[in-house]
């Protein structure tokens, strides 16, 4: 079952203002990408740089311990 998620693929909606449309769109051309696969992979660095950031991190840990104690109240 595991490797049936891994394959799945979501596809949602972005709303962009014209300008960043029109940046992203050239960008995909200039790198002979689609721009699904240009977003796609902006998501990915965007995704690889905040887990390098150790601010991230403890911001991330912060909010796990928050919704930890959430969780624990609503379970008694």
């Amino acid at each position: 079952m595991r490797r049936y998620h891994a394959t799945m693929t979501k596809n949602f909606t972005v709303r962009l203002p014209d300008d960043e449309a029109v940046n992203a769109a050239a960008l995909a051309r200039a790198e002979g990408l689609s721009l699904n696969e240009t977003v796609r992979r902006a998501l990915v660095e965007a995704v690889e740089a905040r887990r390098a950031d150790p601010e991230f991190r403890s911001r991330v840990r912060r909010i796990i311990d928050e919704d930890r104690e959430l969780l624990e109240r609503l379970a008694r």
